[in-house]
């Protein structure tokens, strides 16, 4: 099994006759994934290079494609839109990419969503894969090889690097998920880890924190009291200066809170293991989980 995406997944790309949205869109089709259409605004009726219908709206489009996830690739400025749209239309799942989505706008789409009762990932988040089954996103599908390794990650970036090496270490993945950088995201490490705890599929999980604000903090609670499968980690920006960005608009250091050391603690204090490096995290979870013969 996986979670959130599979074979079964039917995807529509919102922004598809865009730059990103059509470029992503052939690397979804090239990877497996069922995209069965998309939306223009004002291009409805209009078929892709590659044969998809694009539709004016997403109610549009899921009322005929029987669609069960969305893709968003639209412009910042539109993005919020966007997101309450694909609620509005009871679409189960909600990927969207783009990055630059003011604070406020997010903070009524996040309600709006939690509202409707849909999950989002992101907005600036790779997406999500299955591999050998289905991606939704921008994450390169040649890196991943199926198995039994969850991965969840803030960092979009790391997401392939800790995939790649553990790829490189003979340990495939269940399914991996990069939540976005920002201060609001749709779906937390809190909101995705029960559903790798409950699936029958997944033995353990690598999660990719980083600096800036208690997720991680948090996170160590419910790992500590609600997870019975193995947790590693590893934060970034553990030599980020106090009060600089470090390239995310969440990763932010300010007084005592939300630094590297005191998110170590919280998943020491748990028994998660932290790794100092990348290669020393896929280390320490390819010699507890070495794939099966």
């Amino acid at each position: 099994m996986s979670i959130l995406v599979d074979q079964q997944t039917r995807l529509i790309v919102q922004g598809i006759t865009g730059r990103d949205g059509s470029f992503h869109t052939k690397q979804m089709l090239a990877y497996g994934t069922q995209v069965v259409g998309g939306v223009t605004p004002g291009k409805g009726g209009q078929t892709t290079e590659d044969g998809l219908p694009v539709f004016n709206s997403v109610a549009e489009a899921v009322a005929e494609t029987q669609a069960n996830a969305t893709v968003i690739y639209v412009p910042a400025r539109f993005a919020a839109a966007a997101i309450k749209e694909a609620a509005d239309a009871s679409v189960p799942l909600i990927v969207c990419i783009t990055e630059g989505i003011p604070v406020l706008d997010m903070v009524e789409a996040y309600h709006h969503v939690q509202k409707q009762g849909c999950r989002l990932i992101g907005p600036n988040c790779p997406g999500a894969i299955s591999p050998g089954k289905a991606k939704i996103g921008i994450m390169p599908g040649i890196i991943h090889i199926p198995g039994r390794m969850g991965v969840i990650s803030r960092s979009g970036t790391l997401t392939y690097e800790i995939v790649h090496a553990l790829t490189e270490r003979g340990v495939g993945q269940s399914t991996c998920i990069g939540v976005g950088g920002d201060p609001i995201v749709g779906s937390s490490f809190r909101d995705l880890l029960p559903l790798f705890e409950q699936d029958p599929d997944t033995d353990a999980v690598v999660l990719i924190g980083e600096i800036g604000g208690d997720e991680e903090e948090r996170t160590a609670e419910f790992i500590g009291s609600e997870m019975s499968k193995p947790v590693y980690a590893y934060i970034v920006g553990q030599t980020a200066p106090e009060g600089k960005r470090m390239g995310h608009a969440g990763a932010i250091v300010s007084g005592g809170a939300g630094t590297a050391a005191s998110k170590i603690q919280a998943f020491s204090d748990v028994g998660v293991p932290v790794a100092r490096t990348i290669d020393e995290l896929a280390d320490t979870a390819a010699k507890a989980h070495r794939p099966s013969a």
